[in-house]
């Protein structure tokens, strides 16, 4: 063969290679293109549209059973694709308790579940501190430190994310009005209500409200350094009828007075102008504050950021409402409700989402972990709207107190027995007899659940040591 032929020769399986490098590539990212849209071959090489399932659990690595049927190494903290529509999934893990959900699939879209929790059956169980004569007691965001309160001005702060606990005693004496002490005494008695407690993001400050008499004052107290705790009714001596923290670290707050909402910086010890006029609700993320108030026609839902002059009318009502500003994905969702009528809009062009009729009318409002569920409550009648899902499903606690044990998981204490429930009132368990129901339970770094029993602050472990 002469060098000319050979040349040509090799031309042709250049040009060949490259059209077929080109081919492969053209139908690689068309099949991911078809993929990424939900799109699969079954087993019976029919094509169909299909959606994804992303489980998680804690503790890890528990077997996961799809409508019935396992697969080798089908575990959690893995995802599957599914055809879309309703499937049943539960999680089991050896020595733990079970979990089950059925769940619908949409076409070409993601489906999590992160929160499930499996408990172990045969847990060790032991009391860890005396916490006798405690009138009130608070746990932290991270659920990592808690306050126990009694009626002296003595109370203790404990560490809960350690094996081996101790309490800090911290003296609070000189902060609140409701003191009364002895001559020459270094601890008092506590003569306040505490009316509520919430805790800053920082996990170092706590937001008292606290009656004395027919006194009410607010009391921003840091728990982990006395010396900067501020009286807020002192400070300011101003009666205010609502204190929010603003920011992470409780250095702003926005509180009411006179039906106006304003803006505290504690930095500079200022209360600044009217923000808004006649406030009814309000709720906030991060600066940007959301807002129900009064006008001579009606009723307006709003929002301004804080430091503009101006709020935005985002609607006129014809009813007084509540309102709440959340967080899913990257898009905020604004929660309208008035009677019985919950509004789902998003936040950044005010489209409605949804509107769900409810059969009571909720008289509080709670924003789930991540923003992933909104519950709406009155006494033990529960709502929630499952963000992911975005379906309300109903339910009922009866005449329960109720709490949340971690951040997707409500508990009662009924007749000393404490339960649980996922957010949507599912997987419903008892865990402990003999519990006090006028103390928190709470569930630390996934390790240890926590709950007072028989004047002791009692713990189990969760996972297998």
């Amino acid at each position: 063969m002469d060098r000319e032929k050979k040349r040509r020769r090799q031309s042709f399986k250049v040009i060949v290679s490259e059209i077929l490098m080109t081919l492969a590539v053209v139908v690689t990212v068309i099949v991911l293109a078809f993929i990424v849209s939900g799109y699969w071959v079954n087993s019976d090489f029919e094509v169909e549209r299909q959606g994804l399932l992303q489980v998680s659990s804690v503790p890890t690595g528990a077997e996961v059973v799809i409508d019935d049927e396992s697969a080798w190494l089908q575990r959690t903290n893995t995802s599957k694709v599914l055809p879309s529509g309703t499937h049943k999934v539960e999680l089991k893990k050896e020595g733990y308790d079970s979990w089950s959900k059925t769940i619908d699939i949409s076409e070409g879209l993601l489906y999590r579940l992160h929160y499930p929790r499996l408990f172990l059956l045969k847990r060790e169980k032991e009391k860890i501190l005396s916490v006798g004569g405690a009138t009130f007691a608070s746990v932290s965001p991270n659920r990592k430190t808690l306050l126990v309160a009694n009626n002296t001005t003595e109370w203790k702060l404990i560490d809960l994310d350690r094996e081996s606990i101790e309490a800090k005693k911290i003296n609070i004496a000189e902060y609140f009005s409701g003191v009364s002490m002895a001559e020459g005494a270094t601890v008092g008695l506590f003569n306040s209500d505490i009316l509520d407690a919430d805790w800053a993001k920082d996990d170092n400050h706590i937001l008292f409200k606290v009656r004395s008499g027919e006194n009410v004052e607010w009391v921003l107290v840091d728990v982990r350094n006395l010396k900067n705790t501020i009286n807020l009714t002192k400070e300011f001596g101003v009666n205010f009828s609502k204190v929010e923290i603003l920011d992470n670290s409780a250095n702003n707050l926005l509180i009411v007075q006179n039906s106006n909402l304003q803006r505290v910086d504690l930095s500079s010890k200022a209360i600044s102008a009217v923000i808004v006029e006649n406030i009814v609700s309000f709720d906030h993320f991060e600066n940007e504050v959301i807002y129900v108030a009064k006008k001579d026609e009606g009723f307006v839902m709003g929002k301004t950021e804080i430091g503009d002059n101006e709020p935005e009318i985002l609607d006129h009502l014809a009813s007084s409402a509540r309102v709440l500003i959340s967080k899913f994905y990257d898009d905020k969702y604004i929660t309208l409700v008035q009677g019985q009528t919950v509004t789902l809009y998003r936040e950044d062009d005010y489209i409605k989402v949804q509107e769900y009729e409810l059969s009571f009318v909720p008289e509080s409002l709670k924003v789930g972990h991540n923003g992933e569920f909104i519950i709406m409550a009155s006494g033990g009648s529960i709502a929630t709207l499952d963000m992911e899902a975005m379906k309300t499903t109903e339910w009922s606690l009866g005449d329960a107190k109720y709490g949340w044990v971690d951040n997707d998981m409500i508990y009662t204490v009924k007749e000393g027995e404490l339960s649980v429930y996922d957010f949507d009132g599912l997987n419903h368990r008892s865990l402990a007899k003999n519990v006090s129901e006028h103390f928190p339970a709470t569930i630390t770094s996934d390790k240890w659940l926590y709950y007072f029993s028989d004047d002791y602050l009692v713990r189990e472990w969760l996972i297998k040591r």
